[in-house]
Order: structure tokens, then sequence, then C-alpha cells
């Protein structure tokens, strides 16, 4: 007899893929990661390829083949760039293309942190890494979610977009156009230049590339420590923005006023700046009293083997097996 496979558990963000294969039982059978899940750059099925190199590494690690066709189950592939309902239809049509199991469900992958963090499918989780987004979910299937596409869709923050306000604020200081702020000393410090214009000048002209904008987003919360006024306005900006897409989420599902948990993910609120974080549940406990605010810290992968093992009909028993393996 050979293995049998209940879920294929992926998280696939911008920069890596994480593959975890389940059995019934709740057991991680193997895990994989490979590269980034990019389909607006490279195409849908290049971006599949990818996801393809890592399952394969993955079944490769089992510890015994496959028992036989249909062995491989429910494919729970949690996606970056993933982001409207019909992209995640189209995501699920080519998945099925591929055979890679006998059922899929795609989800935008901020599904996968919301439901790592939770024991039943019922809360709201925001996430804000290089972009934000915010999802909710309850046990009845409903869900709450954005566009998250960017400012077309209403968005505002995220690791490159405070890079960007910060850019901003601190180049209309330097010329006099706005007012007075330590961003136009510390931004292009943190390059080794001094002066905004230089730094306006290496981003410009690719000295310095564009992709490395991230790196300001921790010089911004540094600054608002220090007592900056234009930075302080930013991180409280930021807070109000998440304390707004949860409020909206909540309402949508019927849990504002009840017990629920509010998740914080991603790299910026995972950073668990004390201004940023401790903001959001002041803010939050104002408007939605009985939340539970507190940061993701299980990987997203096994959120998308959860919500495997809840389109699976796994008992409680099981999920609880599976998680002990991430804890």
């Amino acid at each position: 007899m050979g293995v049998n496979v209940s879920v294929v558990a992926v998280d696939a963000g911008n920069s890596k893929t994480d593959v975890a294969l389940i059995g019934a039982d709740g057991t991680v059978l193997s895990t994989a990661r490979g590269g980034g899940f990019q389909p607006p750059y490279v195409g849908v099925e290049a971006a599949l390829d990818v996801l393809a190199g890592a399952l394969d590494e993955a079944l490769a690690a089992l510890p015994g083949p496959v028992g036989s066709v249909g062995s491989v189950g429910h494919v729970s592939a949690c996606l970056a760039n993933a982001d409207l309902p019909v992209e995640e239809a189209e995501l699920a049509e080519a998945l099925e293309a591929r055979g890679w199991g006998t059922s899929v469900q795609v989800r935008n992958d901020t599904f996968a942190i919301l439901r790592a963090g939770v024991d039943e499918p019922r809360g709201v989780a925001v996430v804000c890494g290089a972009g934000i987004n915010c999802v909710g979910m309850v046990p009845d299937g409903r869900t709450a979610r954005f566009p998250a596409i960017g400012r077309i869709s209403g968005d505002w923050g995220g690791g490159a977009g405070l890079a960007e306000e910060a850019l901003w604020f601190a180049a209309r200081a330097e010329d006099g156009r706005g007012e007075p702020t330590e961003l136009a000393r510390v931004l292009p410090g943190h390059f080794g230049l001094d002066s905004m214009y230089a730094l306006i000048e290496a981003l410009h002209r690719g000295t310095i590339p564009l992709t490395r904008r991230h790196e300001l987003t921790p010089v911004l919360f540094a600054t608002a420590v220090a007592g900056d006024p234009v930075a302080g306005a930013l991180v409280e900006r930021l807070a109000q923005e998440v304390v707004a897409m949860a409020s909206v989420a909540l309402t949508r599902l019927g849990l504002l006023e009840e017990e629920a948990p509010v998740l914080l993910g991603g790299s910026v609120l995972a950073a668990r700046h004390p201004q940023l974080n401790d903001r959001i549940a002041e803010l939050l406990s104002a408007r939605a009293p009985k939340a539970e605010v507190r940061v993701v810290s299980e990987p997203p992968v096994l959120g998308a083997a959860l919500l495997g093992l809840d389109v699976t009909g796994a008992a409680p028993e099981v999920h609880r097996r599976l998680r002990a393996q991430y804890a």
C-alpha cells in the first residue's frame, strides 16, 4: 500500500512558495519550499510551474509512493495575486487542469494567515507587508474582503506605500514646499547620502534600485518614535487604516459586537512596533470592544492546510493534530 495524501496545502507568496502534504489523520507527511508566485509578471502557466516544482519535491519526500490514482485528495491553494474572486476562479481552473488532486480551492493568501491563527474559520485578519489587505470569515462560509490592488481600490498603507509617503514628505521638507521633518535627513542617510536631492536622483537613475525603498519603512518608524511629528502622523494614519479595514470586515460578518479575533500579520505588523500595534489595539477597542487583537505567529501554510481540512470535513482532533505539529 502507498501513501494517501488527504490535502495538498499551498501557500504561495510573491517571494516564496510553501507546500505541505497532509494525511487523513492530520499528519504532515512532507513539505517543500519553492520560488515566488507571480502570474502578473510571468503568466499563469509559468507561475504554476513554480508550484509544480515545489509539489514534486514534496511528493518525492514522502515516506513511500503515492498509493494510487486519486490518492492525492483536495488541493487547498492560498495564492498571492489572487486578489479578486474572478482571479481565484481562473487560477482554480488552471490548477484543476494540472490534475494535482481530486478537487481544488483557491483563495487569496491572506485567508491562509487568518486561518492559521484561529481554531475555527471565524475572525478577521489584516496583513500589512509590501501592501495591505484584510479578510474575514465565519463558519457558515461567508467572507469579507477588499480588492486590495492599490490606490484604485482605495488602499493606503503597506511597506511600499509608507516608504513612498515618507519620501514625499521628506522631499518637500528639503525644498521648502512642506513642513520640516527629520525624514529629510534620515532617509538619505540610510543609504549614505547627504540630501534628499541625492536620494531622488539615485532612485530615479537606478543607482539605488526602487526595490530597496522598503528599507525605509523601519527608518520611518524609528523617526516617529524619536518624536518627529510628520513621521508620527504617518504611523497614526496607518493605525487608523488598519482599524478601518478590520471594523468594516467585522461589521459585514456581524461580528462587531461579538468576541472575535482580529489578527495582525505581514512584515510591518509582525515587527510589533509599539507605536503602531498598541495604537491599533486602542483604536479598535473603541470600535469593537470585544475584539481580541494579536499578531499571527503561525506559518500561513498551516492555514492553507486547515482550510483544506475544513473542506474535507475532517474531525476536530485531526485539526488539533495538524496544528500541534506547527506549534
